[in-house]
């Protein structure tokens, strides 16, 4: 199982600087795709969820912006296969209107909690990096973002537990 790496790494600091464009790049097709999940969803509560992750997305793409500025890197998008890879199956959620609207619910959240997941393991990574490097700035900026990332994943996961998931049992039943 060989992970493709194109990026030569020579310190620690060019390994943060990847991961940080990668984030950047990450955050960006978020900020495209979560409208599109918004109106794919059926749920009022999901389209909200949504929609208010949307602004805090909007809101990480500019911290890290500062990030870049607090380790002296010029903020530049690195393409981020796996949030490529991540919004590709979303957009099969997404695409399958003739669903049951409650089921096409849950399989959006299942595919937002996959990008969570994911964003989790990077700002927590790049956090790490940049608190062994000593840019106490970055890390409070990343760990800012990693716990906002946190708080969208148990949001939905809530979701999925208090309604979403019965919804689409009870509506699969009836079909």
């Amino acid at each position: 199982m060989g992970f493709l790496i194109s990026t030569e790494y020579n310190s620690l600091e060019d390994l943060l600087a990847e991961q940080v464009k990668d984030l950047y790049d990450a955050e960006h097709r978020l900020v495209e795709a979560l409208p599109k999940m918004a109106d794919a969803a059926s749920s009022t509560e999901l389209q909200d969820a949504f929609l208010d992750h949307l602004e805090q997305t909007k809101n990480h793409v500019a911290r890290l912006e500062r990030v870049f500025a607090s380790i002296g890197v010029k903020a530049e998008r690195e393409t981020c296969q796996a949030m490529k890879g991540l919004v590709s199956e979303g957009s099969q959620a997404i695409h399958s209107k003739g669903s049951n609207p409650a089921v096409r619910d849950a399989a959006l959240i299942a595919a937002a909690q996959r990008v969570e997941h994911y964003e989790m393991a990077g700002y927590g990574s790049a956090r790490t990096f940049a608190e062994q490097l000593g840019f106490s700035e970055a890390v409070d900026l990343l760990e800012s973002t990693l716990e906002e990332e946190r708080e969208a994943d148990k949001k939905l996961t809530t979701l999925a537990t208090q309604r979403i998931n019965a919804d689409a049992m009870r509506s699969a039943a009836r079909a």
